[in-house]
């Protein structure tokens, strides 16, 4: 039975990595509770202000700047496009300065473009404020790795599904928040429509600068300290244990191989640190940390610590069978929620006109929410499943749940309903699995080349982006045929998971991530 306690109280911890083993979600002053709302908080303010737009695109802002159909989806398309770029350099700038910074730095980035929102006259700065704005989407990968760096495998992949989980209802509360303050401003304030959603987005740019400068201040990059000392800390934490071994060199490398403790400086060109038996030695108290062999310590030394990435050494983790598995199934999934988030509303106004522009909102802004709650389930069933059926059990989840999301997606695209407890009933059972899969899919990313978190995980978030943009171009070039748009994505979905199934879940002789 689940212990309620561990929802706040100090978490046993790995004696190695100091990365907790429960989550201590409601306890804010607990470090490990302080980053995990810092991971999720961060995470849902930046996708608020990146997806403010649609909720008032189609009819305020189309209506303002004169907008095509085309123009609104070629900018739904070059927003995505900004993020799936600052994904893939997100992804090694963690493994470099830390996800802490490149968090901040991706939502102080952001910020900028979205305080000059209100600056566009023409559907040209439409495109360019949306692709600089489509930098705050980027913030998605170093809120995966900084909470993968928190939590240990035991119960990363909930962790990983509620901070992505609970940030991705920024999704769904921009359809709340923005047609809500944008009402406000208009009925309470007296200003014009042309005014008010222009000064909208100067509400997101305080919360996402606010934010950003409070992780800064104050959360620390690891469980152990500064970025730049991990590795030191790995070695006394091993030393203080009494275990022999060495981990990788310092600053290290993807490709660093394991020494011995008879190494010395003069074997290389960086400073190796060897271990030899010592006598255990109290540095602290060990009072919260778990129990684990002397073997899986030295596995965790030697393979899950990040190393820094170069671009030669970082080419086969990138396009490992592994790495291949994690992309596709992300671009199917989150590929799919980010498509159909932009269009969702206009969907809705198309089947169901007398809803208006606020409850299509409100409607559309119920996908983005049910991530709360499908999304961590997700992640949640990927734990429950490892201890019993291991790694091949959190991989075949994954595809499960794709498939079934695909048979959803299909039955939406050919039934095209026009009753709306038909169609929000479907989309609600569509959300669940595709929601999930995202959760899913983040289960498994911490065992897959750990040593090289950063990298996979900034891979398999910009494969989520590249699904984005793929299928919002296939809704572009269907203009309103929304449901044949949905089964399309449906078999694409069922097709490329099924062609990923039969692929090991992580490399053959692989240390650490088990």
């Amino acid at each position: 039975m689940f212990d309620l306690t561990l929802l706040y109280k100090a978490p046993e911890v790995n004696p190695v990595n100091r990365k907790a083993r429960s989550i201590p979600g409601l306890n804010p002053v607990n470090l490990y509770g302080r980053v995990f709302f810092f991971s999720w908080f961060g995470f849902l303010i930046a996708f608020w202000s990146w997806y403010a737009f649609p909720p008032l695109l189609y009819v305020t802002i189309a209506r303002d700047l004169s907008l095509t159909p085309s123009d609104i989806a070629n900018s739904n398309i070059i927003a995505l496009t900004a993020t799936l770029l600052v994904r893939l350099v997100a992804g090694p700038a963690c493994d470099r300065f830390g996800p802490r910074w490149t968090f901040a730095g991706c939502l102080l980035a952001g910020a900028i473009p979205t305080a000059l929102a209100g600056t566009v006259y023409s559907a040209s700065g439409l495109m360019a404020i949306r692709f600089f704005v489509g930098i705050l989407g980027g913030s998605f990968v170093p809120c995966q790795v900084w909470s993968t760096g928190f939590f240990d495998k035991n119960v990363v992949g909930t962790a990983n599904a509620l901070t992505g989980g609970f940030g991705n209802a920024g999704g769904g509360i921009t359809y709340f928040l923005m047609p809500a303050i944008f009402d406000s401003l208009v009925e309470n304030q007296g200003l014009t429509p042309h005014v008010a959603w222009r000064v909208t987005f100067i509400v997101p740019f305080i919360c996402i600068t606010v934010t950003a400068i409070a992780m800064l201040v104050l959360c620390p990059d690891t469980p152990t300290g500064k970025w730049s000392e991990r590795h030191l800390a790995v070695q006394q934490n091993l030393a203080s244990h009494g275990i022999s071994g060495a981990v990788v060199d310092v600053p290290g490398e993807l490709t660093d191989k394991a020494t011995t403790g008879t190494d010395s400086p003069s074997d290389s060109s960086e400073t190796k640190l060897g271990f030899e038996a010592v006598e255990p030695k109290q540095v602290g108290s060990f009072a919260h940390e778990a129990q684990i062999g002397e073997q899986q310590m030295l596995d965790t030394a030697r393979g899950e610590v990040v190393v820094k990435p170069t671009f030669r050494e970082a080419l086969p983790v990138i396009f490992s069978p592994q790495t291949l598995v994690l992309g596709g199934g992300y671009f199917c999934s989150f590929g799919g929620e980010l498509a159909i988030n932009s269009i969702l509303g206009s969907y809705y106004q198309k089947n169901f006109p007398t809803l208006g522009q606020t409850g299509t909102g409100n409607w559309a802004a119920m996908f983005g929410l049910l991530n709360v709650v499908f999304r961590p389930l997700g992640g949640v069933v990927s734990d429950l499943i490892y201890p019993y059926i291991g790694l091949w059990g959190k991989k075949m989840w994954i595809h499960g749940v794709a498939v079934i999301t695909g048979v959803f997606l299909i039955a939406i695209g050919i039934s095209n309903p026009h009753d709306q407890n038909t169609m929000f009933g479907l989309i609600a059972g569509m959300a669940f699995f595709l929601e999930a899969g995202n959760g899913a899919n983040f289960g498994l990313v911490p065992h897959v080349h750990p040593h090289a978190n950063g990298i996979v995980s900034g891979v398999t978030g910009a494969s989520g982006n590249l699904g984005g943009i793929v299928f919002a171009i296939i809704f572009r070039y269907n203009h309103r045929d929304y449901a044949k748009v949905f089964w399309i994505i449906g078999i694409m979905t069922i097709a490329i998971n099924l062609s990923l199934s039969w692929i090991r879940p992580i490399p053959k002789g692989q240390i650490g991530g088990r």
